[in-house]
């Protein structure tokens, strides 16, 4: 019987990009998702069902004949899949265990850190494939270069000897790799409080064999840091970088791409040629065209830093904002919210609009006690012109509304396939 690995929540993005590596190997794949459930077969369904992916609804009718089943964090554990696999004695392994074995056998960097990661991903794979190192890439975004061929965009095959992944925080699972080399962007409180986070990330530093770039702790910049219109510029051992996208925070994160590669045996004068064609990542301060003016930029931002970060950015090449945020989680919210509450009023200018989306709720048990309507509340009591849309239709008329008068729309948010179509939308 042929080994098949069978993925619950295969449409979530860090499923599909492993989804796509498996089937790089030349594994047999299946999957299951409660967007299907919701009749809802999403672009990177399609593109993994049109490489031969048997897709099922989440109810345990997938597992079948399946070898083993593949879950992440935020599958329950009284999904009917896991209960399926119990039933049959089918082995049940984390999302991160199976990217791991993938993994083995190569030269692995490792990317992690609250903010950033998944860009300084997709530029070090990108400086890495420039230099002629043909590096297999698994990240958390979609590579707009990458996207070829029916793809999952947010990995590259390749066949040399490095491997860059990015690994992730938000469920602890980053302590199963042991890169050769590893860079921690930076910390911030998040999925979990700051201390736990630093925890979290000290696990990690003892997991690298190699050279661990510490962002966290470190106090060195790039010298001569521009960042005006939509690119950025910055120099580094000697040699100038630019980059074809804004903020400073990009620097930052090509600066980080641009150390790990050296340490990968790229010369600084090839990675700054390399991040000088970086042709940018899904979801990530991404331009989509006009909405009567208006530019429409869509952004994954879901935390004060990242929200604060992409509003600014916008801001200084585009006044004024309107913007909707889909909150990602009811628990990230009840966290976030002290920090969210001082960080809006902090970015948002005279003329700027928020509209908040009710928070993505993927089922489960999660509090719902702090939601929407509680940030919204605190915000216009600051003074914040702040609206609860109550779906995305009703986000579009606002949105289309307020482009008679805004510099940008901006979309933000994590999780819900419905925020990129929204941008897509506004622009038609």
């Amino acid at each position: 019987m042929e080994f098949r690995y069978h993925l619950a929540g295969i449409g979530g993005v860090g499923m599909s990009a492993l989804a796509q590596a498996l089937i790089d190997q030349g594994a047999a794949v299946s999957g299951s998702d409660r967007l299907l459930d919701a009749g809802d077969e999403t672009d990177v369904l399609r593109r993994l069902r049109e490489q031969g992916v048997a897709l099922f609804k989440q109810d345990g009718s997938g597992v079948g004949e399946a070898s083993r089943l593949v879950v992440s964090t935020a599958v329950e554990t009284d999904n009917p899949e896991i209960r399926a696999a119990t039933e049959r004695g089918t082995p049940i392994v984390h999302r991160a265990e199976q990217l791991a074995e993938i993994t083995r056998g190569r030269r692995l960097i490792a990317v992690a850190g609250t903010c950033g990661k998944s860009t300084v991903t997709a530029m070090t794979g990108w400086i890495l494939q420039e230099a002629g190192l043909d590096p297999m890439v698994v990240n958390g975004a979609e590579i707009t270069g990458w996207m070829t061929g029916g793809r999952i965009g947010s990995v590259r095959k390749g066949q040399g000897e490095w491997c860059v992944v990015e690994v992730d925080e938000s469920d602890k699972s980053l302590t199963v790799f042991k890169p050769e080399i590893a860079v921690i962007t930076n910390a911030s409180a998040d999925h979990f409080g700051l201390d736990e986070t630093l925890a979290l990330f000290d696990a990690f530093r003892k997991n690298v064999t190699g050279v661990l770039i510490d962002g966290i702790h470190e106090n060195d910049k790039p010298g001569a840091i521009v960042a005006e219109g939509w690119g950025s510029r910055f120099r580094w051992q000697g040699v100038d970088f630019t980059l074809p996208m804004p903020g400073v925070h990009n620097v930052q994160n090509a600066w980080h791409a641009a150390r790990l590669a050296t340490l990968a045996g790229v010369a600084p004068e090839i990675a700054s040629r390399g991040l000088a064609t970086f042709p940018g990542v899904e979801r990530r301060l991404q331009r989509h065209g006009f909405c009567n003016h208006a530019a429409v930029i869509d952004d994954y931002a879901h935390n004060p830093e990242k929200l604060a970060a992409a509003w600014q950015t916008v801001a200084a090449c585009h006044a004024p904002v309107a913007a909707v945020w889909r909150p990602h989680g009811f628990g990230p919210l009840r966290k976030m919210l002290p920090q969210l509450v001082e960080m809006f009023p902090r970015v948002m200018r005279p003329g700027d609009q928020l509209f908040l989306l009710p928070v993505y709720d993927a089922g489960g048990t999660a509090d719902r006690g702090v939601n929407s309507e509680t940030l919204a509340t605190a915000l216009v009591a600051k003074g914040v012109p702040c609206h609860v849309v109550p779906t995305l239709d009703a986000a579009h008329d606002a949105l289309r509304d307020a482009s008679r008068h805004a510099g940008a729309l901006l979309i933000l948010g994590a999780r819900d396939p419905g925020l990129p179509r929204l941008a897509r939308r506004l622009v038609m």
